[in-house]
């Protein structure tokens, strides 16, 4: 759906542009933001390349793990039905303290795999005889776990202060107050999501 809208929007755009003898600023403008796009590529692929170093760094040093112990009361209140000691704990830990810090590409690895851990926990379910959703339909957990993961609450958003300063912003880290509201408020989401959960 989305490629027909993109698609739309720019054949609509060059013909307008035809029509009103624009057609040399619609070229530049196609050059211009061509070359932007792959400036800022380049620099989100620092900003990218560093916090998931410092995400692995974190790892091998045992700071995750421990953040992992200081966080075990929450994450067995979110996801009350993960049996203690299994590796989807970790995973939704560590994906969750990277969006917390507002690392969203450091904490895409960690929630693919959380995703993955999940599927396998649905999978020990059903060879045990215990079915809690039809095969092939998202658990309560896996629903839980996106919605946090889209909703989280933010620290830092490193990926938006990245984004102003490359647009030439003068205080690029002016957004963190706003940040942090807005994602507090969306993170009220959680809480209708564990409502629904204990729905039959």
């Amino acid at each position: 759906m989305l490629n027909y809208l993109w698609a739309g929007m720019i054949i609509v755009g060059v013909i307008f542009g035809a029509f009103n003898g624009k057609m040399p600023d619609v070229t530049n403008a196609a050059l211009d933001s061509s070359k932007e796009a792959v400036s800022l590529c380049i620099t989100m692929m620092g900003v990218m390349s560093f916090w998931v170093g410092i995400m692995e760094i974190a790892t091998r040093a045992g700071i995750i793990q421990m953040a992992s112990k200081k966080l075990r009361p929450l994450i067995r209140f979110l996801f009350p039905k993960i049996p203690e000691g299994h590796k989807a704990n970790e995973y939704i830990t560590t994906n969750f303290i990277a969006n917390f810090l507002g690392l969203g590409w450091a904490a895409t690895p960690a929630g693919l795999q959380g995703m993955s851990a999940l599927a396998e926990l649905e999978k020990e379910r059903n060879r045990q005889g215990i079915r809690t959703v039809k095969q092939g339909t998202a658990s309560n957990e896996m629903c839980t776990f996106l919605i946090m993961n889209i909703s989280s609450l933010q620290l830092i958003p490193v990926n938006v202060i990245a984004y102003r300063s490359q647009y030439g912003s003068v205080n690029p880290a002016a957004i963190v107050g706003a940040g942090i509201v807005a994602t507090a408020m969306s993170t009220i989401a959680v809480v209708y999501c564990k409502i629904m959960d204990r729905r039959p």
